[in-house]
């Protein structure tokens, strides 16, 4: 893993200077129990007052306000506003606004940060299997592309080659196990999906390569410059329990988050 790391981890990705990026792990925050200590999630089970001190220390390592999605594993996204509250319904969101952190929470789901080469647009996503998935081809990333691409394309350059993604910590291929409905759900439309499918010991059970499966979604849209989790065991938030929330290891769980901005 190339990225730089302190009390968070900093995406090594070929951003624009005023293109800020920022992934917190686990340490640093007043939360105890199951959610210490930076868990970011309001809706987990943790106190109210250490998941607003654990915001706020996120947002000043940040130095711009993070917008806290209400993120339901669907594919619909939002555009970002100045004076757009937390809470909206939505699993990805872009703006061209300074100063806003297009920001996902994670303990297990894969974040997708985007920002165009010229850096005046940046855009996040959250990829469960789910919203990955989505229906007939279409889910979390088409429907974010669909509003993104119209931003940054000009007369000179397709809008996929002056996008670059990064993409964070998640489950890796070796712990995320599931059914053959997960399987299914992605060879619908498109059968070489199956090969980021290997049997698992139980039977009808598969394990799937999550950061795969997003970057053939990726791909398919025509982006290459695609950054960060590769698979390897460094990016698997099951297998690192120090660093990362797990809701697959721990059950009760709090949340990491991957946010962007332009500064």
């Amino acid at each position: 893993m190339g990225e730089a790391r302190d009390a968070f981890l900093r995406p090594d990705w070929p951003a624009p200077p005023n293109v800020r990026a920022l992934c917190s792990l686990r340490e640093g925050g007043v939360s105890t129990g199951p959610y210490a200590s930076l868990n970011l999630g309001d809706h987990v089970g943790d106190e109210a007052q250490a998941v607003a001190e654990n915001r706020s220390r996120f947002a000043s390592a940040l130095q711009a306000r993070p917008v806290f999605l209400q993120q339901v594993h669907g594919a619909n996204n939002v555009r970002l506003a100045l004076d757009s509250p937390d809470g909206l319904q939505a699993d990805a969101c872009w703006t061209r606004e300074r100063d806003l952190a297009c920001t996902i929470m994670v303990a297990d789901c894969l974040p997708v940060l985007l920002a165009d080469r010229a850096g005046s647009c940046i855009a996040a996503a959250h990829c469960g299997w789910r919203g990955l998935a989505g229906s007939n081809g279409r889910g979390v990333l088409e429907s974010l592309w669909d509003a993104w691409w119209p931003q940054i394309a000009n007369r000179q350059q397709a809008a996929a080659d002056l996008t670059v993604a990064w993409l964070g910590p998640c489950i890796g291929p070796t712990a995320f196990e599931v059914g053959d409905e997960v399987k299914a759900a992605f060879e619908v439309s498109e059968a070489k999906a199956a090969g980021h499918f290997i049997a698992a010991a139980s039977k009808g059970k598969w394990l799937a390569n999550l950061q795969g499966l997003a970057r053939d979604r990726l791909h398919a849209l025509g982006v290459r410059s695609i950054h960060g989790n590769d698979g390897s065991t460094g990016w698997c938030t099951v297998s690192d329990p120090s660093r990362f929330f797990s809701h697959r290891r721990d059950r009760v769980s709090g949340r990491f988050a991957a946010a962007v901005w332009l500064a």
